[in-house]
């Protein structure tokens, strides 16, 4: 990458405009649209730097602390105070909270809900319209727009996007991406402040790696609610409802205002109502999830069970490599399709927030992936019982896979940003038509990061980011090397290898190859964590038939010792498994102590000032009454 000769600077937010071509102010009525823009970027107490780069203008933004607590006082976030209660947060009360560990008031994801307010809540608050000039072009800024969300539906306004700090960033780089002294070693505290918040050897080796796997969810549920303590998020284990407001849209949360609005003194048509709508969400909910499995069934496990009877049929290797070569650009284009449907659908649920449309995303998606990457093998496993065909597909899915998704996900951001940055050189050179040097026009750190790809999923950007293909890569090689323990035990060395180097690649693909990516709160992985669970069920179900197939290769499926061994074997793996789940607690004993102390305090505050004000209220209707008689 091309060296910065920029000073660093603490801006947290950039919004590309284009650059002004001419001056047009003069020539009639109306106001330069980004001189109009930096002047309202001002009044809002925001501090702007102008940079002009190839072919665009980039304002950076920096809010001081006074201006971002007024916004989250607006916002009305919660924060915890020193006595351990939420509440909602007030400027000119600023001390009683608690601090960020680095000493801020807010973390990044407050402060970028804060810029967000901030940026968009420019309105016009005059009674007529104001003519802005942009290029040759008018905008009629209306009474109560946005002035932003106004200039990007006229392309003026380009992106609003989160800028990388570089301080920061340097100091991830060197605890965490190239930390390889430490292999598994991860600073989660830092990384959240930054981004803001997926024989008898065989059975002995597969009833340790299936404990091994129950524990380490379990434990991980625990460590979960241990940071997220620490981190100051509220969240209750196992009620969903506890963090369904965090990350809801604002559309989702006034239209929810506008029904508890509606609802009168318990009257019988309400009731109706609410019931209807809550009936027809759900409805809606069940027929997608219907259409999803219903294609699963009649299109992709015809074709995937097709390809599998082929790749057994078919006896020369070169025929098997073409054969797979074609599955493979067939299936990738199946996927695409079925993730954009399954978007298309979730838009029509009636889901309460982000959170839950994202979950159910998740699993409609990794639905068509589990069909794809597990039924053909099963389809060897169990029905033709050929051990070596099997052992061929896994290390062809785990290597070959594997080692291709990385070279393609860690060189595109970079052959993409490059390709970009060429792109902007020649077309600036063309214009000027004379020879420049390339390090003169691309000097700026902002444009390079507008010119880097963002960190969107491959399904699209609205609901999920791009850590959804990372935790989808995650859980395809889990139930890979779970589902087939017995049959190819070396999987799991690999597999081990390949997260380590993982690890410190995505590390170096976030911090360097991507934007910043925008902060979405959540309170756990979501859907995610179920998905993990259910590949441990059904790995505990597959392994028990693959030591049958193993002992019983006649498939007389006679219940003799070995075979019954095998069974029993399996009820008591799913015993250990949904037993450690009631052993070890998924939250530590403080934690839960803390939470209810919390709960306990901020009911009693609310029980007392709703006393004071019942109080008041009668003390003045007493006095009220005096008088009047």
């Amino acid at each position: 990458m091309d060296e910065i000769k920029e000073v660093h600077t603490p801006y947290e937010m950039g919004v590309v405009v284009p650059k002004k071509v001419s001056d047009q102010i003069g020539e009639g009525y109306g106001h330069d649209c980004v001189e109009v823009l930096v002047a309202q970027f001002h009044r809002v107490g925001l501090i702007v730097d102008r940079v002009v780069g190839l072919h665009d203008e980039f304002l950076k933004l920096l809010a001081p602390v006074e201006i971002l607590g007024k916004a989250a006082a607006e916002l009305q976030l919660k924060k915890r105070t020193h006595i351990g209660v939420d509440i909602q947060f007030e400027w000119d009360e600023a001390e009683a909270f608690i601090r960020q560990a680095d000493g801020s008031f807010f973390s990044w994801c407050e402060r970028f809900r804060c810029y967000n307010h901030m940026i968009y809540g420019i309105v016009n608050k005059s009674e007529s319209a104001i003519i802005l000039k942009s290029n040759c072009r008018d905008v009629r800024w209306e009474p109560g727009e946005s002035l932003v969300w106004k200039l990007e539906t006229e392309a003026i306004v380009k992106e609003v996007f989160p800028l990388h700090d570089e301080i920061k960033r340097k100091q991830l780089l060197k605890c965490w991406a190239l930390n390889w002294w430490d292999l598994t070693n991860q600073p989660i505290d830092e990384i959240y402040a930054y981004y803001g918040t997926k024989l008898l050897v065989i059975p002995f080796f597969f009833i340790c790696i299936i404990s091994w796997a129950v524990l380490f969810f379990q434990f991980w549920k625990r460590k979960n609610s241990t940071l997220l303590a620490r981190w100051q998020i509220s969240y209750s284990v196992g009620a969903e409802s506890a963090y369904k407001y965090m990350d809801m849209e604002w559309s989702s949360f006034h239209s929810s205002v506008g029904l508890v609005k509606k609802w009168g003194d318990g009257k019988a048509e309400d009731k109706e109502n609410f019931q209807r709508e809550e009936w027809s969400g759900r409805m809606m909910r069940f027929r997608n999830d219907a259409i999803i499995i219903l294609s699963i069934i009649c299109l992709q496990l015809p074709f995937e069970l097709a390809y599998a009877h082929l790749y057994e049929s078919i006896r020369s290797d070169i025929m098997k490599f073409g054969l797979t070569a074609i599955y493979l650009f067939a299936i990738q284009y199946f996927t695409q399709f079925g993730g954009k449907v399954s978007v298309k659908l979730i838009k029509d649920e009636q889901n309460e927030n982000s959170e839950y449309r994202a979950n159910s995303l998740v699993y409609k998606v990794f639905g068509l992936y589990f069909m794809q990457s597990y039924i053909g093998i099963l389809y060897h496993a169990i029905l033709h019982r050929n051990f070596m065909t099997l052992r061929q597909v896994i290390i062809q899915r785990l290597i070959i896979s594997e080692v291709l998704e990385n070279l393609m996900e860690n060189s595109l951001p970079y052959i993409k940003y490059s390709y970009r940055k060429y792109r902007a050189v020649r077309n600036k050179r063309k214009r000027e038509k004379g020879p420049s040097g390339r390090k003169s026009y691309f000097n700026s750190r902002v444009e390079k990061e507008y010119f880097k790809p963002m960190y969107s999923a491959s399904v699209g950007e609205e609901l999920e980011d791009g850590l959804f293909d990372e935790f989808l890569e995650l859980a395809l090689q889990f139930g890979m090397i779970m589902m087939f323990a017995c049959a190819f035990p070396p999987a799991f060395a690999f597999a081990a290898l390949s997260n380590v180097a993982e690890i410190r690649a995505d590390a170096l693909k976030i911090l360097a190859m991507y934007r910043r990516p925008v902060p979405r709160v959540a309170a756990t992985i979501g859907a995610w964590l179920n998905i993990f669970q259910f590949l441990i069920v059904v790995s505990i179900c597959t392994n028990c038939v693959l030591l049958a197939c193993l002992y019983d290769r006649e498939g007389k499926w006679d219940i003799s010792p070995g075979l019954a061994a095998i069974l029993i074997m399996e009820h008591v793996l799913l015993l250990i498994k949904f037993g450690f789940s009631r052993i070890v607690p998924e939250e530590p004993d403080w934690v839960k102590a803390n939470r209810m102390k919390n709960a306990t305090q901020a009911q009693n505050m609310c029980s007392k000032q709703l006393l004071r004000n019942i109080s008041g209220g009668r003390g003045a209707f007493v006095t009220g009454t005096q008088k009047t008689d």
